[in-house]
């Protein structure tokens, strides 16, 4: 066995899956010994699949006419690469997981972001222009991007912890320009963990995050910049196993995400939703 060292980039082939089989035995040899890394590993290779699990449909839809237009006329045809997009990104998250969900919520707007989203379960029904349906579709995806890629966290998963709850409302609050007031949702089991910052296309976002008996967690993602306006009633989308509640009040939209059944969020997004007041 040499004794070579072990490099990032190894690491980043052991977690992609495609590290030479003469240092499979060293880099598991490496693993055993650092279990630090190898539980960074595990981390980022679970983040990976939620990332394919949610984007797989979508990259294997064609490409719109309009967008092929747009880039170069109807003579040039688009690609997609051979190979799958979370390749391209680097994987050492956290860190760059905000800077991914920036990324999406720009490109993805017009067309990702699109959205035939179910019916209304609660019997309101959202109406309006083309431009609100797909923010609100927006508002979910980004939304249910940032629950896969938040709430398998062991170490981080909140960027300020519920014992620094003042702090951090007061943080998100100034940030984002509302008064913000965590719902309280002990009564229906779930505790407040803490919150975290995250870019959206136009400005910052809030998520904060909750954790029942169980360890399942719960996040509820706050946005500024629903320029239409436009309230609209409860809306409900499957992102594959993340079930996601969202409306938009004014200009502030709100999703609330989980891997729970459709009953149980509808009854606490209707919690939320009656403690939720915008200053």
């Amino acid at each position: 066995m040499s004794l070579l060292p072990v490099t990032e980039a190894e690491l980043q082939a052991f977690v992609e899956d495609v590290l030479p089989e003469s240092r499979r035995a060293e880099i598991d040899a490496y693993l055993a010994a650092y279990p630090t890394e190898a539980e960074r590993l595990q981390t980022l290779h679970e983040q990976k699949l939620a990332l394919k699990s949610l984007y797989d449909p979508i990259l294997g839809e064609p490409i719109p006419e309009s967008l092929q237009i747009a880039a170069g006329g109807p003579a040039r045809i688009l690609r997609r690469p051979e190979m799958p997009f979370w390749r391209w990104l680097p994987t050492t998250l956290p860190r760059v997981a905000a800077g991914l969900i920036l990324v999406l919520a720009g490109a993805g707007a017009g067309w990702m972001g699109r959205g035939a989203m179910e019916p209304n379960v609660l019997g309101i029904q959202a109406s309006g222009p083309t431009s609100t349906k797909s923010q609100m579709a927006s508002l979910a995806r980004y939304a249910a991007m940032a629950h896969r890629v938040y709430s398998p966290e062991v170490r981080h998963p909140v960027e300020v912890g519920v014992d620094q709850e003042d702090h951090l409302v007061k943080w998100l609050s100034k940030r984002l320009g509302l008064t913000l007031r965590p719902p309280k949702l002990k009564s229906l089991g779930y505790e407040l963990m803490g919150g975290r910052l995250l870019p959206g296309s136009n400005g910052p976002v809030a998520q904060f995050m909750y954790e029942d008996a169980a360890k399942h967690r719960l996040t509820l993602y706050v946005s500024t910049e629903n320029a239409v306006n436009k309230d609209t009633g409860f809306r409900f989308v499957q992102e594959g196993s993340i079930s996601v509640f969202y409306w938009i009040d004014g200009k502030f939209g709100y999703a609330l995400s989980a891997d729970i059944d459709k009953t149980q969020l509808a009854q606490l997004a209707t919690t939320v939703y009656e403690q939720l007041e915008p200053g």
